[in-house]
């Protein structure tokens, strides 16, 4: 028998569904004031502040670890946008068009990193419901 999320981590679903609305609240919150088409690096900084002021534990630009035949590669190049909460991955784009390896680089991003819950956000859309993906690691 598996073990449940909470089982593991403490934290129920619930948690991070609360905590994943938060998020996106935030970041429609940033393209309201910003709007698209700007450069992912300033959504990043404005998201990973409001967040913060939020009261939310956000760590920015976060290395993946990659471990190869039970070896830890050395590699810099892997790395998350933004980490919230130590549990939900966030993936930002500003991009005409988000595509499936944008979201399998996601999914890819949670089984390394061994995080439950994404979130793929570009802002580059008129309105930002509309660039936004949600993906759960089911090998968590």
């Amino acid at each position: 028998m598996t073990e449940s999320l909470t089982e593991r981590t403490g934290v129920t679903e619930a948690d991070i569904n609360d905590i994943s609305r938060n998020v996106i609240d935030a970041a429609i919150g940033v393209h309201k004031e910003l709007g698209p088409g700007l450069l992912e690096s300033v959504y990043q900084q404005c998201l990973f502040a409001e967040l913060s002021d939020r009261g939310l534990y956000v760590q920015s630009e976060l290395p993946v670890q990659i471990t190869f035949k039970g070896r830890k590669m050395e590699s810099d190049g892997f790395r998350i946008d933004l980490l919230v909460q130590d549990l939900i991955v966030v993936e930002l784009k500003s991009v005409e068009k988000v595509t499936d390896v944008h979201k399998k680089q996601l999914l890819t991003y949670l089984r390394l990193a061994n995080k439950p819950l994404g979130l793929l956000i570009n802002f580059n859309e008129v309105k930002l419901i509309d660039g936004l993906t949600r993906i759960i690691n089911g090998y968590f």
